[in-house]
């Protein structure tokens, strides 16, 4: 890299105020793109992990969880904007469940937990540049969450660098909104944004890190006794691959039984058979992360506050919502990949009920409905009368896929899925009130008419 693109890019980034780290945290991670660096992954450097510990063969450790759980923090990565569904403001202010967004459900369940076990049990969010306003208005409206913060701050900010024009590698530009040249490192970045917030020298041991929407993942008192047990600087709950997760990221040993994380963009064309096969690496991330905080600073003070994670590239328009706009590059990291980072790191197979992720239409019409309850604690759990599998979803993207018109196709909120595995919607069919859906359902409408689907509807297989 030469001095004269990193005195251009030193100076963008500080005009915005962007702490001195992050710039050279991004420095780095440019020189890299520079040098073609592919992180690829390779057959050869790795083995499957054929065991982990089981969370539901555990004995439990919510004695020892106690005896942690002054030391504890919950934290919450709340950067998405949901721009996939349509929204142009905090996907955490969707409505998830009983009228209560995904954000005010997080604040309730801190809060129980506080209750219950007469604890200060801070909570803090990630926030990026899109969404700490909005969800800062949402927190003022809960005073009460400051008495058990032991004056650590809400929330912290995300950082943004610059996107890349892949014509000349250099920090793209775009005069007439110059907002849209910055864009968020992902989720990896939650190291360095530690760093500059301060959290890492509050004296707090143990981390609890999840994304705002998975409502399954809470701090539960015994898995964060199992971990301080453990004596470990970082735990990954991982859950079982299935087929539709074969093109995602695994996980993986090397040869000494060290974990790390392989995902798509590390694995060249003639590993892509081993690397979907399912059976032979069996585990994914959930992005349910337990990290010794103190380890952590430990880690990044003698490495200059910087911590080695692999480089993701995702070109994308310049615009999200242009596909005419210049083509850059968004360089990225992930937070579970700093498993690599830790000897000692140890990941645990979790129970499906911690791992309820919202990503689409699909999975927010499953959550609005009977299929799953919020318990007395505020966590999402499957409805105890549900005798199905996990229900599984297929919306028609054309008419489904963002929330405004999901929510115009069920006027009267979601239908009961209670008794139902599979439902499958081609076409614009809308619904009434009560209508029942039983067993595997497929509905299609072909017509450029909308369907209708009278009140009281029983559908059945």
């Amino acid at each position: 890299m030469n001095t004269n693109i990193k005195n251009k890019i030193t100076q963008l980034m500080t005009k915005e105020k962007i702490p001195s780290l992050s710039i050279e945290v991004f420095l780095t991670h440019y020189a890299k793109m520079l040098a073609g660096e592919k992180s690829i992954i390779s057959e050869t450097m790795i083995q499957p992990v054929s065991q982990v510990a089981n969370m539901d063969d555990l004995p439990d450790f919510s004695a020892k969880g106690q005896t942690v759980l002054q030391q504890a923090v919950v934290l919450k990565l709340n950067g998405g904007l949901g721009t996939g569904m349509g929204l142009e403001k905090a996907k955490s202010l969707l409505m998830a469940k009983d009228r209560l967004s995904f954000l005010e459900i997080i604040i309730k369940q801190v809060i129980a937990q506080r209750n219950t076990f007469n604890c200060t049990l801070p909570l803090v969010f990630m926030n990026s540049y899109s969404t700490e306003a909005d969800t800062r208005a949402v927190l003022n409206q809960f005073p009460e969450l400051l008495q058990g913060q032991k004056g650590i701050p809400l929330s912290f900010l995300q950082n943004k660098v610059p996107k890349i024009s892949t014509n000349n590698k250099e920090p793209a530009e775009w005069p007439k909104d110059p907002s849209k040249v910055w864009c968020p490192p992902g989720h990896g970045d939650i190291y360095t944004a530690l760093q500059t917030s301060g959290l890492l020298k509050s004296g707090i041991k143990y981390a609890f890190i999840s994304n705002a929407d998975n409502l399954g993942a809470n701090l539960d008192l015994s898995l964060l006794g199992y971990f301080a047990a453990q004596d470990c600087s970082f735990m990954m709950e991982v859950a079982d691959r299935t087929a539709a997760d074969k093109k995602g990221g695994h996980l993986a040993q090397h040869a000494n039984g060290d974990l790390l994380l392989r995902e798509s963009a590390q694995c060249s064309p003639e590993d892509a058979e081993s690397f979907q096969d399912i059976h032979k690496y069996k585990y994914f991330n959930t992005n349910n992360l337990w990290v010794r905080l103190d380890r952590l600073k430990q880690h990044l003070d003698a490495n200059n506050g910087i911590i080695s994670l692999p480089l993701i590239q995702n070109k994308k328009n310049l615009d999200p919502r242009d596909s005419s706009s210049p083509e850059v590059i968004q360089m990225e990291t992930a937070m579970g990949s700093a498993i690599a980072n830790f000897t000692d790191a140890i990941a645990l197979r979790i129970a499906k009920s911690r791992f309820i992720p919202i990503k689409t239409s699909n999975e927010l019409l499953g959550l609005w409905s009977n299929a799953f309850i919020l318990d007395k604690n505020n966590k999402v759990i499957t409805n105890p009368r549900r005798q199905a599998d996990y229900i599984v979803i297929n919306l028609d993207n054309q008419y489904y896929k963002n929330i405004d018109d999901l929510q115009a196709r069920f006027p009267e909120g979601a239908p009961d899925l209670l008794a139902c595995q599979t439902l499958t919607i081609s076409g614009d069919v809308r619904f009434g009130a009560n209508v029942k859906i039983i067993g595997h359902v497929k509905i299609s409408n072909t017509s450029d008419q909308p369907l209708m689907i009278a009140s009281d509807t029983v559908l059945t297989a």
